[in-house]
């Protein structure tokens, strides 16, 4: 019996990133493009199709289960919508019908890109440019979205890079941009801009949180740098971004091992760019994981924190959460988690459950910073 979408998509689940009741694996965005692209996808042949940031897997395995697409090539940011793909196709028997690839590679000779819009103009500016560059001349690049996300900004962006955009009929309040007629342009990613009240120079690509913007709640924490942990020999900048924590601990503290992790692809290649900007390269080894899942236990004497407190476009604390179980986890007793968080999330309670005693070293109206000392 052929699976229905319904079937499909009932089976998806998105671990393992954050549960909660208002996060789904499955949106409307995903079934809209799905319908949108129907047609060409059934005309396409292996390796012709390619998708750029699918959340938990709802857009690769729907091309290969409902449309017959094989050989599909998936890019997504995060790691933990690799992840969470490579547990859904296992369970839904569909392991082997994709492969992942960086951004850079995932579009060569695609005939149909299927693209969840991403929330920056700078990302979405990225994927189009590396997809115009490597796509067929024959593409068709349908970016989807909620319609309260999507601006005409979106359209001019993609025009940049295409010669043809139009937009689908909104469908359950998602709407679809149609990009066809790439255009050849070169890829000026990573954007670099200097903080002269910094001395710093940040270098991020288009995904990378706050771009090469330096974000209110990072300046708050970086306040505290000359206080933290004063005999660390190991540092963790956890969620590292583009990794302004990590350089400046780096360049004030020539003797300190810094690692910086994220799971985003986009942060990791931005932090680099950032640490070679500087001049600490050599200094901070940047690596790609989640909650710091590959860093040995109690091996660190200092962690820093700047977490989300947003998954998408919902307000769920239990992101942050995760990251305060790993803090704890990797650190030494008697090691510190130093995080900044909005005054209003109010997570010193969790801050102690999950790390050890918790105390207040800064707070304004709007921001709070800690440090915990594992215990």
């Amino acid at each position: 019996m052929a699976i229905t979408a319904d079937r499909l998509f009932a089976t998806l689940r998105r671990a393992p990133d954050v549960e909660a009741p208002e996060l789904v694996a499955v949106d409307a965005t995903d079934r809209l493009l799905l319908d949108e692209a129907a047609a060409a996808l059934t005309l396409c042949g292996p390796g012709e199709v390619a998708v750029v940031d699918d959340a938990y897997g709802a857009l690769t395995l729907g091309a290969a289960a409902l449309h017959g697409a094989s050989d599909v090539r998936v890019a997504q940011d995060l790691l933990v919508g690799e992840r969470a793909l490579a547990r859904n196709a296992l369970r839904t028997g569909l392991t082997g019908t994709y492969r992942s690839l960086p951004l850079a590679e995932v579009a060569a000779g695609a005939r149909v890109v299927l693209v969840q819009a991403p929330k920056a103009l700078d990302a979405l500016r990225e994927i189009a440019e590396r997809v115009a560059a490597v796509a067929a001349p024959d593409v068709t690049v349908l970016v989807g979205g909620r319609v309260k996300h999507m601006t005409h900004a979106m359209n001019d962006v993609l025009l940049d890079s295409f010669t043809e955009v139009s937009a689908t009929l909104a469908r359950q309040k998602s709407r679809v941009l149609v990009a066809r007629g790439p255009k050849a342009s070169a890829s000026s990613s990573p954007r670099c801009q200097e903080h002269p009240d910094l001395a710093l120079t940040v270098c991020a690509h288009g995904a990378a949180f706050a771009g090469t913007k330096i974000d209110i709640g990072t300046r708050t924490l970086l306040g505290a740098l000359d206080r933290m942990a004063p005999g660390a020999a190991t540092a963790l900048d956890l969620g590292c971004g583009t990794a302004v924590l990590a350089v400046l601990l780096a360049r004030a503290r020539p003797s300190l091992e810094v690692l910086a992790a994220d799971q985003s692809a986009a942060a990791v290649a931005s932090a680099r760019a950032t640490a070679e900007a500087n001049g600490v390269a050599d200094r901070i080894r940047v690596i790609r994981d989640d909650a710091a899942d590959s860093v040995p236990d109690a091996s660190l004497d200092l962690v820093v924190c700047n977490p989300p407190f947003h998954v998408g476009v919902a307000v769920v604390t239990t992101a942050a959460d995760r990251l305060f179980a790993a803090a704890g986890r990797v650190l030494r007793p008697g090691g510190e988690l130093w995080t900044v968080y909005n005054s209003a999330l109010r997570y010193k309670p969790a801050l102690a459950r999950t790390v050890g005693p918790t105390r207040v070293a800064e707070q304004t109206p709007k921001f709070t910073v800690t440090v915990s000392t594992r215990r």
